[in-house]
């Protein structure tokens, strides 16, 4: 902000300076352009083009934006991607929210939950996970002894303080949450709850997103009852998974919300089941990453990477064990 400022308060003294040798007409219109031209310098929107600024209350996502990716980029997720566009959208266009945006998603590995959390990041703030009130944390990385969940609880209170503080939409996305020690997520309650202002801040147009592997289980079980009885996994509903997927979370010691109070006080808005992906949804996977490399798109070659990869259950072969997670690597090799 600085820049801007300095430049426009010099612009005047350069116009008095000639001014000597100029009609008093000429000199009234020179300082008008320079005072118009330090208000266009100085102003937000000129400064916010150069350099990253937190949303303003009327920054909201574009819905159909929004929508077109997740129809185009995820696959095999029709819960997710009603959950989400809903959400988001109806949070971030509320001019009165009266707490956080908290989500939960869970499922396999390779399921697209990591790529949800970029697309919803990327909704709010152009430089998606990388723009600096976007906070991600990685359990393994960021706690990682369990000896030490007092001093992780207090920095952790300090560091959303703080973001929140420089910006009242940051975006925190808790990974790992299996790995995550229990109880320590507990520290954040304050921020997901109904309060106004704590201690004069506002936590009300924040975001928080956990990624989570534990319940994958209890959704490739529902998702493989709804295919061997014949039925489409189109017709999942979110009621067949949220209620179970919350209490296996809640009582599963491994997955970061053992008895946790945020869960017991409801203050997890929603928890997004990710099903497992079929054979079908893996060439999807491989067609979009042919795409993204500007390959020519071979039939045979996705076949044969789709082949590569492993099922379950092991005589049926419908789920992918891995997802699409490891789509990439498999490419590589053709």
């Amino acid at each position: 902000l600085e820049e801007p400022l300095l430049l426009g308060s010099l612009l005047p003294l350069l116009v008095l300076q000639s001014s000597a040798a100029l009609e008093p007409i000429s000199v009234g219109i020179a300082i008008g352009a320079a005072s118009a031209l330090t208000g266009f310098l100085s102003s937000p929107n000129f400064y916010c083009r150069f350099v990253e600024c937190c949303p303003g209350e009327g920054a909201q996502p574009n819905r159909t934006a929004l929508k077109q990716v997740l129809d185009e980029k995820l696959f095999g997720q029709h819960l997710a991607k009603d959950v989400i566009l809903k959400a988001v959208t109806g949070f971030i266009n509320n001019p009165n929210p009266k707490k956080p945006l908290t989500l939960s998603l869970h499922g396999l590995t390779g399921t697209g939950k990591n790529f949800v959390s970029q697309i919803i990041t990327e909704s709010i703030h152009k430089a998606g996970l990388k723009s600096k009130y976007v906070h991600l944390f990685l359990s393994t990385l960021h706690f990682p002894h369990d000896q030490q969940i007092q001093m992780y609880k207090d920095q952790l209170q300090k560091w959303i303080r703080g973001n929140v503080s420089a910006c009242a939409k940051s975006v925190f996305i808790f990974d790992e949450m299996d790995k995550l020690h229990p109880g320590l997520i507990d520290a954040i309650k304050p921020f997901l709850d109904y309060y106004e202002q704590i201690d004069g801040v506002s936590y009300q147009r924040a975001i928080f997103v956990f990624l989570s592997n534990a319940g994958g289980d209890v959704i490739a079980n529902v998702a493989l009852d709804f295919w061997k009885s014949g039925r489409a996994r189109e017709q999942i509903q979110l009621k067949d998974l949220e209620q179970v997927l919350s209490v296996n979370v809640f009582n599963n010691k491994h997955s970061g919300l053992w008895h946790s109070s945020l869960i017991d006080k409801n203050l997890i808005d929603y928890f997004i089941p990710f099903l497992p992906l079929e054979y079908k949804h893996v060439k999807m996977c491989i067609r979009e990453e042919m795409n993204s490399r500007s390959n020519k798109i071979d039939e045979e070659i996705i076949q044969q990477v789709a082949d590569e990869m492993m099922f379950f259950p092991k005589n049926e072969r419908i789920f992918s064990v891995k997802g699409c997670k490891t789509v990439q690597t498999k490419l590589d090799l053709f």
